[in-house]
């Protein structure tokens, strides 16, 4: 039997194809899931490489008061209000590597002397933290805040304006700052060492 010359190119050259992907699948073993570099499976779980972990995220308690309403709602439109923030954090223990730490928050909104609206959060977190002691306190009081921080924003925006006025915005807040000039108070009073220390709980 005489095989037709075009039907034997194309046979070679399906050949050739297959070949050719099987030398690239040789070559390339690291594309395949659960592979490290060497094309050895890693057995390290992605958690190990984590240094900070939150366990869990929660309101610990949350105020709202208007006290001028209905009223302050005709003195919206003629003035601007005036805001004051108050931010605070803590942190405590709870068992080894494992801590709470809160964010509180406290803002008041007047129109001229009438205030239109008290807010209080203290939202939390609880975090698992594998950072060196020396690093200890700055985590706690400056990365773990920080991760809280976009929630409880949500938060006082949509509760002042489930309550009638503009959501209340919070621009980006500095936690190196918060927590340099908590040490600079606490030194103030005290030895620099006990001051680092108290920092990470304050009362």
């Amino acid at each position: 039997m005489i095989m037709n010359p075009l039907k034997r190119r194309a046979k070679t050259a399906a050949a050739k194809e297959e070949a050719a992907a099987k030398e690239a699948d040789a070559k390339n073993p690291a594309e395949t899931p659960d592979a490290t570099s060497d094309g050895t499976k890693s057995d390290k779980p992605e958690a190990a490489k984590t240094p900070i972990s939150v366990n869990a995220q929660f309101i610990k308690d949350l105020s709202f008061e208007a006290p001028a309403v209905p009223e302050i709602f005709n003195e919206k439109p003629a003035r601007q209000p005036d805001i004051n923030i108050n931010v605070e954090v803590k942190a405590r223990p709870l068992r080894e590597k494992v801590f709470e730490v809160t964010l509180h928050i406290n803002a008041e909104c007047k129109y001229g002397e009438k205030v239109a609206f008290l807010l209080e959060l203290a939202y939390g977190g609880v975090f698992t933290l594998k950072v060196p002691s020396e690093h200890l306190q700055a985590v706690l009081l400056i990365e773990c805040p920080r991760l809280l921080f976009p929630f409880a924003r949500n938060i006082l925006a949509d509760v002042s304006r489930d309550g009638g006025f503009p959501p209340l915005m919070l621009g980006p807040l500095d936690f190196v700052a918060m927590y340099q000039n908590k040490v600079r108070q606490l030194a103030s009073e005290g030895d620099g060492e006990k001051a680092k220390k108290e920092a990470a709980n304050p009362k």
